[in-house]
C-alpha cells in the first residue's frame, strides 16, 4: 500500500537500534526504506540485522552518517539527542528524534540554529497525540464544541522500574555494574512529553509557565538520587490562561488519565470515553467512539496504540510533499523545556519558571549558555573506584530480577501474594480471591529463586553498603521481606498452610 501519490522513496538510517527498530514495519507502507543502522551495542546490531539483513550496520557513527541515506530516526541514549541530530543536519540528513528533543537550554538554542541553517526537516518522535482517542479529542476540538480551554489533568505515571537495569528489550545492561545509561536517574520531570503534548496538540496553545513541588518518598528498588523513582506533578499555565496538571513519574498505581475541561465541555477519555455537554456541570453526558482518520487500518497494529504510525506518517509526509507536521523544532523545544523548567522549579522550592520561547533570538540568547542539569549522576559510576567486578558484575542482573516487569518473580510477585494474604478476607469477588491464591502459588514456586537472588544482592551490598548502588539494592531487599525469604523451608510451609484454609 502506498500512502503518498508518489513513487519517491525515502531511505532512512536508524541510531539506536532499541527503541529504533520498532519503527521498521510501519516504515514500509510509508514510502520508507530502511537501509543502514547504528548501535554501540553488539545485541542490538545482531537483532536490526536478522529484521533487516541487506542493510548497513555499525558501531561507528561517522560511518553511519555517510553512508548513502536521506533520513535518520535518532533514537541513542536521551541526553545525546541533541548532539546527535545535529550532527546527522550537518551530514545532509533529516531528522525525527525520540523524546525529548535535548538535555538542556543552551543545547536547545543550538538544535534550532542547525534547523534553520541546515534547512533540514525535524520532527519530535512524541507519539501519544496521535492515538486515537487524543486524535479524535483533537478533532472534536477544532469542531469548537469545548470552547476555550480551562484545565486538563494528563498522566503519564508509568512505573518502569526495571529499565533502570536493563535495555529495552530486558537484557540486562552489560558490564552488569553499570546502570542504565539515563533511565536510572533522570529526573522524572524531564520525561513529561507524553502527557503534555497530547494536551497542546489537542488544544493548539503553547505552555508559558511551569511550577513544581518536589515529592520525597521514592519507590524501593531505584538508585536514590533527587528526581527519579517518584511522582512528578506539575501545574502548567497555557497560553490562553489555562491550566494543565501534568503527572508523571513512578508510582504504586500507573495512572493514564485523559481529561480535559473547556468552557462549553468536558471530556474524559481514560477508560470509556465520554463528552459532557451543555456549558455546565449538569449537562449532558454522551459516551462516544472514537474512530481512526483514514489509514488508520494500518496505525492499529503499529506500537503505543498506533501513535508510531503517525509519527512516522506525518515524518515521511512532509518530505515527500512539503506539508508541514504536527512537532516541528519550535513546538518539540516548547515541549522539552517544560520538563526541565518543572525539574528546576521542583529543586528550587516550586518557586515558578517561566519556558522561554526559542522561536524568539532574545529568548534564545538569554539561554545560549544554559547547561544545568538536574539531578545529573554517572551510571558508570554506582561503586566506589577499585570496586570488585567479580562480586559487582551480578548487580543490573539481581536487580532485573527485583523488579521484573511481568511479575512473575521478584518485588511485585512477592508483595502481590503477601499483601492480597492480608487482603483476603475483605475481598469483595471470587475472581480477586482466586488472584490471590494464583499468586501465593506462584509465589511458592519462585521463592528458591527469589532467596537466591537476595542473597546474591546481600553479598554485593555487604562488600559495598554505602555506594548509590546499595541504595537501590537495600531498599528492594526490605521490600522483597529478604529475611523472610531466605528462610525458604518455613516461608513455604507457612504459605502452605495459608493456602489450605483459603
Amino acid at each position: 500500500m502506498n500512502c503518498f501519490n508518489t513513487d519517491k522513496r525515502i531511505k532512512l538510517g536508524i541510531w539506536g537500534l532499541g527503541r529504533g527498530s520498532s519503527f521498521i514495519e510501519s516504515a514500509k507502507a510509508l514510502n520508507i526504506d530502511v537501509v543502514a543502522g547504528c548501535d554501540y551495542n553488539a545485541h542490538m546490531r545482531d537483532r536490526f540485522k536478522k529484521t533487516c539483513p541487506d542493510a548497513l550496520v555499525t558501531a561507528d557513527e561517522d560511518e553511519f552518517l555517510a553512508a548513502d541515506f536521506d533520513a535518520v530516526l535518532v533514537a541513542t541514549w536521551f541526553p545525546a539527542h541533541a548532539k546527535d541530530c545535529i550532527k546527522a543536519m550537518n551530514a545532509g540528513k533529516h531528522v525525527m528524534c525520540e523524546v525529548t528533543s535535548f538535555f538542556t537550554p543552551a543545547e536547545g538554542v543550538q538544535l534550532v540554529e542547525a534547523v534553520e541553517r541546515t534547512g533540514k526537516v525535524y520532527h519530535l518522535l512524541e507519539n501519544y497525540p496521535f492515538m486515537k482517542v487524543n486524535q479524535y479529542a483533537k478533532k472534536l476540538w477544532s469542531q469548537g464544541i469545548f470552547g476555550d480551554f480551562a484545565y486538563a489533568e494528563y498522566d503519564y505515571n508509568h512505573d518502569c522500574r526495571s529499565l533502570s537495569f536493563t535495555y529495552i528489550d530486558g537484557v540486562p545492561v552489560m558490564p552488569g555494574y553499570e546502570a542504565h545509561n539515563w533511565r536510572s536517574w533522570l529526573h522524572s520531570h524531564y520525561y513529561n512529553t507524553h502527557s503534555l503534548g497530547p494536551v497542546m496538540q489537542i488544544t493548539g496553545l503553547r505552555p508559558e509557565q511551569v511550577t513544581a513541588f518536589h515529592i520525597t518518598p521514592s519507590l524501593p528498588g531505584f538508585l536514590k538520587t533527587p528526581g527519579n523513582g517518584r511522582m512528578a506533578p506539575s501545574l502548567i499555565q497555557m497560553s490562553n490562561g489555562g491550566v494543565v496538571r501534568n503527572l508523571i513519574g513512578s508510582s504504586t498505581c500507573d495512572t493514564h488519565s485523559k481529561r480535559i475541561w473547556g468552557t462549553r465541555a468536558y471530556l474524559d477519555f481514560t477508560g470509556n470515553c465520554y463528552v459532557r455537554i451543555g456549558s455546565s456541570g449538569h449537562g449532558r453526558i454522551l459516551n462516544v467512539k472514537p474512530e481512526w482518520p483514514e489509514l488508520g487500518e494500518l496505525a492499529d497494529s503499529a506500537g503505543h496504540g498506533g501513535g508510531d504510525f503517525w509519527e512516522l506518517y506525518y515524518f515521511a509526509r512532509e518530505i515527500l510533499t512539503g506539508e508541514k507536521g504536527p512537532w516541528d523544532v519550535y513546538s518539540s523545544c516548547d515541549v522539552t523545556l517544560v520538563g526541565i523548567m518543572a525539574a528546576r522549579s521542583s529543586l528550587a522550592g516550586g518557586i515558578p519558571q517561566r519556558i522561554p520561547d526559542f522561536r524568539k533570538a532574545e529568548d534564545r540568547d538569554k539561554f545560549r549558555n544554559d547547561n544545568d542539569v538536574a539531578n545529573l549522576t554517572d551510571p558508570k559510576r554506582i561503586f566506589p573506584e577499585g570496586h570488585d567486578q567479580r562480586i559487582t558484575e551480578k548487580f543490573a542482573t539481581v536487580m532485573s530480577k527485583f523488579s521484573n516487569y511481568s511479575g512473575d518473580m521478584g518485588m511485585i510477585l512477592l508483595r502481590n501474594a503477601r499483601d492480597g494474604m492480608k487482603l483476603y478476607k475483605e475481598l469483595a469477588g471470587d475472581a480477586d480471591r482466586y488472584a490471590v491464591i494464583e499468586d501465593v502459588r506462584l509465589l511458592i514456586k519462585a521463592l528458591p529463586e527469589l532467596a537466591e537472588n537476595c542473597r546474591e544482592a546481600k553479598t554485593i551490598l555487604d562488600a559495598y553498603p554505602d555506594c548509590l548502588a546499595a541504595t537501590a539494592i537495600r531498599s528492594s531487599l526490605e521490600l522483597c521481606d529478604c529475611e523472610w525469604v531466605m528462610d525458604t523451608d518455613n516461608a513455604i510451609a507457612e504459605l502452605k498452610a495459608w493456602l489450605a484454609d483459603a
